[in-house]
């Protein structure tokens, strides 16, 4: 499994639009071949600040959507909102405890 956290940061007048986008594409997003798992986080401290947890399948079907015409729609229009530039982290989990 590939973990992906990807940290954007909104204008706050931009936010509703995310979200409104968020909305209509979350389930293409989850539904693309090699996504396994898909959450969405909002900062407590700074309603601009969000954050998208992903898991993939493995490294090369996250490339495979990075390249897709979905992402570049999604990413094209989201870009567009920011704030401030995007970071993003590839992560392995080493515990888990239910």
């Amino acid at each position: 499994m590939f973990i992906r956290i990807v940290k954007m940061r909104f204008h706050e007048d931009k936010i509703e639009a995310f979200l409104n986008n968020f909305e209509e594409v979350k389930q293409h997003i989850r539904n693309f071949e090699g996504n396994q798992f898909l959450e969405l986080y909002q900062d407590k401290n700074d309603n601009r600040i969000f954050f998208t947890y992903s898991y993939w399948e493995n490294e090369a079907a996250l490339e495979k959507y990075r390249n897709s015409t979905l992402f570049n729609e999604v990413w094209s229009y989201t870009k567009t909102l920011f704030s401030d530039k995007p970071e993003a982290w590839s992560v392995d989990r080493l515990v888990t405890l239910n």
